[in-house]
Formats: structure tokens, C-alpha cells, sequence
């Protein structure tokens, strides 16, 4: 029998986890963790997406640079950060200190099962949290995996799995948990952010949406189309920042839609759905719903590059779309999937309007060598992150904060971002028994305009 939410609050209330050697012993058994089970991990990715053995290894890489800069910092985050205190508090010294919730849940999606379900984990043992890990039901190999690398590595009472489908992440949602992390779909999300609040909860929402990438006529269109290519087809296009839409100035699109054909074949060759290089569908669901929006693009002559798909190893080629109309069935919801949608615009004023128009996305790219580009698009967006003349590339890097912001998402992680967000940020203030002034206690009379003289 697993213990309870309670019991595993307790190492946490008692103090045992607040020590830097008990958060270095937890993060050596997830290195051992990771060291042991590389092989298996290829495997349970290729079994559950057909991710090539190099996409496999960054889902490993992710989590082993989390880790290394956690060992690395963890003294200095823990750190107590000296604060100033106001003159009316003197003698008196303030200080910020970084506890530890308790026990945390932590949900994980299926696009990048065993990352997105340890990387986070990293951050809650750094501050000094116990677990609770819920894998996808959807990667069915992963998460047995996952299940058994925990029980292998760390006491039931510090980590634990708990697999199964929905029914099972709704009963975990009725506990009382000290934070939730959730990792998904703004649907979802909704639910979690729901049962969080009859506990009031605190959570970080790590969801998507339709991430916009634009490319202006100064672009270089080699490397432009070559980096858009890549960011559809790395996992199937199943990458939360994947770029969603493509908004591309008129003078630039017929020569952008040649660059991206050339690179699609450089990547794939001219028979992408038998490359091994690209991963497939997740599982029959997603395949028929993306199945049905290329069919609706193809009854539309709208495809110009790809659109074919085989449905025996749910495999889609990456597909450019020409679109028309911003009411296309192609923009009205997150594809995840590699169909990149291209709407031509008359200029970048007119893209950073059609972006606004539409939910805060969690990623917002713009190819364009222009620094006065770059900070209107700073100036006029409102994005979880943004990256200039690259695609997903700012989600990998451990030192950089990562989040979304309205429905893409709220709170953060990585690195001290991902150690705060799972640590209370406590103020604290040490005063002296000497230096007591009268004019705080009662009788007032006499006192106001002292007061207000001391305090303007």
C-alpha cells in the first residue's frame, strides 16, 4: 500500500527535507536514474511515438542539464536573500528564506513523456518537495517505465507513480496537494485549475496554443525555411512551442514556400512518411483528427507542399498549407501535428494585429534581421517567450525561465525559476527588544501629525 498524501507530507513538516544534503541525495538517485536507463528510454519513446533515437536522447539531455545546474546552484539558491527593511522597523534585519511546499503532483502530457514528466521533478526535489508523478495514458510504455525506474530508485514516501487514465488523474485531483504542476492542453488545464481551487491549491499551468512564427522580406530564406522544417517535423510536430502559423509578407511567400520545399526534401528526403528521421502520431484519435483537417485542405487545393499521410504507421508528412482565410478549420485550434499553415500579410504592423486578435500564445517567432522589427514585435505582443530567427530552441535551455501567460499558461520553471515555483518564498524579520518607539501604541491623541511628518 503506497502511503498517503499525508504521509508523504511528513518528511517535509518535520524538517528532514529542508537540508542541502538530503536535496543532493535526491537528485544523485535521479542521475542514477537517468544513467541506467538510457536504452530503455529509446525504446519505450520508439514503441509509444516512433521517435527517432536522436530525439529520444535530448528527452534524456533535458533532464540531465536541469539536473546538472540544480547540483551546481542549489547552495546558492537556498541562500537567504537579505532585504531592507523601512526605517520605522529599526534595528531590524529582513531576509527572504525558500521552504518547501510539502508534496506536490505533478501531471505530464505524452508529447515528450519521460522529459516533461522528470524535468519538473528535478525542481521539486532541489527545493526540497516530495512527489507524485501521473505519466500520460497515452504513452503507455513510458509510463510503465517511468513507474518502475521510481520504485527502483526512491522510497515510496519521497516519489511516487500513479498511472491510469483520466478516472485516475481525477480521484489524485480530489487529494490535497501543497502545488500542482500540469502540463497540457488549455481544455484540461481548465479541469485541473478547477479541483486546485476547492483546496486552494496553488498551480502552474504549463499548456500551448497556436504559436505564430513571421517572416519578413529581409529574412534570409535557406536557413528561415530550413529552421521551420525542423520545428514541424522534430516529433511529428507534437512540441507545445512548435510554430503553429505562418504569417509571411506577399513578396516573400512564393519564394519562402520553394526554400521551405527544398528543406523539407534536404531533411526528409523526397519520401518523407519512409524517413527515419520522422516520428509518428501518437495514437489513432490524434492521426484521424489531423487526418480530417489535411482532407478538408486537400478538397480545398490548399496543400503546397506535402499532405500525404499513411495511415497504417499514422505518419504525416510535414505539410505547408496555403490559407486564406483566418476563419480557416487550420486556425481554429492548436494543430500539434506537422501542418504549418501560411497566411500571406501586407506587412509586420498587420501580422503583430492578427496576432493580437487572437489568445496570448505560449511561443512567438520572427524571422527578420531588423532590430527595429524585433522591438515592435517586443513592444506590441504579449507571448510566454519569444525567440527571434529561431523556432524551440529557447525551451531547451535549462538556464532560461520558462511559461506561458493568459491561456498559454501561468507560472514557470527551469532552473531558480522551477526551484521558486516549488518553493514558499517566506519573509522573515529579526528586531531587537531595544528601540521601542511610544508612537506606535495607544493613547494616540497627539500622535497623528507626528505621524504623518515621519511617514509622507
Amino acid at each position: 500500500m503506497p502511503p498517503s498524501i499525508a504521509a508523504m507530507r511528513e518528511p517535509v513538516s518535520s524538517g528532514l527535507t529542508r537540508t542541502l544534503s538530503w536535496r543532493l541525495d535526491q537528485l544523485q538517485r535521479l542521475e542514477a536514474l537517468l544513467e541506467a536507463s538510457g536504452d530503455a528510454v529509446a525504446a519505450a519513446l520508439a514503441q509509444d511515438l516512433g521517435k527517432p533515437p536522436l530525439e529520444a536522447a535530448m528527452e534524456l539531455v533535458a533532464v540531465r542539464q536541469e539536473l546538472k545546474l540544480s547540483r551546481s546552484q542549489l547552495r546558492r539558491w537556498m541562500a537567504p536573500r537579505r532585504l531592507p527593511a523601512a526605517l520605522y522597523l529599526q534595528p531590524a534585519q529582513a531576509q527572504q528564506i525558500c521552504e518547501p511546499l510539502g508534496c506536490v503532483l505533478i501531471i505530464s502530457p505524452w508529447n515528450y513523456p519521460f522529459q516533461l514528466c522528470l524535468h519538473p521533478l528535478v525542481s521539486a526535489l532541489a527545493a526540497g518537495n516530495t512527489a507524485v508523478l501521473k505519466p500520460s495514458e497515452h504513452t503507455p510504455a513510458t509510463s510503465a517505465l517511468i513507474a518502475a525506474l521510481i520504485k527502483a530508485h526512491f522510497p515510496d514516501g519521497t516519489v511516487q507513480v500513479v498511472e491510469g487514465d483520466g478516472a485516475a488523474a481525477a480521484a489524485l485531483l480530489e487529494e490535497r496537494f501543497d502545488h500542482i504542476f500540469f502540463t497540457g492542453g488549455e481544455r484540461v488545464g481548465r479541469l485541473v485549475m478547477a479541483a486546485a481551487a476547492r483546496h486552494l491549491t496553488p498551480v502552474t499551468l504549463e499548456l500551448g496554443g497556436k504559436s505564430p512564427a513571421v517572416v519578413l522580406a529581409d529574412a534570409p530564406l535557406g536557413v528561415t525555411a530550413r529552421r521551420l522544417i525542423w520545428g514541424k517535423g522534430f516529433n511529428a510536430g507534437q512540441t507545445c512551442v512548435a510554430p503553429d502559423y505562418l504569417l509571411v509578407e506577399h513578396s516573400t511567400k512564393a519564394p519562402l514556400l520553394e526554400a521551405l520545399q527544398r528543406e523539407c526534401t534536404r531533411l526528409y528526403g523526397p519520401e518523407p512518411l519512409q524517413s527515419p528521421d520522422l516520428g509518428c502520431i501518437v495514437n489513432q484519435p490524434q492521426f484521424e483528427r489531423l487526418e480530417a483537417l489535411l482532407q478538408g485542405a486537400r478538397s480545398r487545393a490548399q496543400i503546397r507542399i506535402g499532405g500525404r499521410s499513411d495511415p497504417t504507421h499514422r505518419r504525416i508528412e510535414p505539410t505547408v498549407v496555403d490559407v486564406q482565410d483566418p476563419d480557416d478549420p487550420l486556425m481554429q485550434q492548436e494543430l500539434f501535428g506537422p501542418i504549418l499553415p501560411l497566411l500571406a500579410t501586407a506587412s509586420l504592423d498587420e501580422a503583430l494585429r492578427f496576432i493580437n486578435q487572437r489568445p496570448k500564445p505560449l511561443a512567438l517567432y520572427l524571422f527578420s534581421g531588423s532590430q527595429q522589427a524585433q522591438r515592435q514585435t517586443l513592444q506590441s505582443t504579449s507571448s510566454g517567450t519569444v525567440s527571434f530567427n529561431d523556432v524551440i530552441v529557447q525551451a531547451g535551455d535549462a538556464n532560461l525561465p520558462f511559461g506561458g501567460v493568459g491561456a498559454s499558461g501561468m507560472g514557470s520553471y527551469h532552473g531558480e525559476a522551477g526551484f521558486r515555483t516549488f518553493s514558499h518564498q517566506r519573509t522573515v524579520v529579526h528586531r531587537r527588544f531595544w528601540g521601542d518607539i511610544p508612537l506606535r501604541y495607544p493613547p494616540y491623541a497627539g500622535k497623528l501629525q507626528l505621524l504623518k511628518w515621519l511617514l509622507p
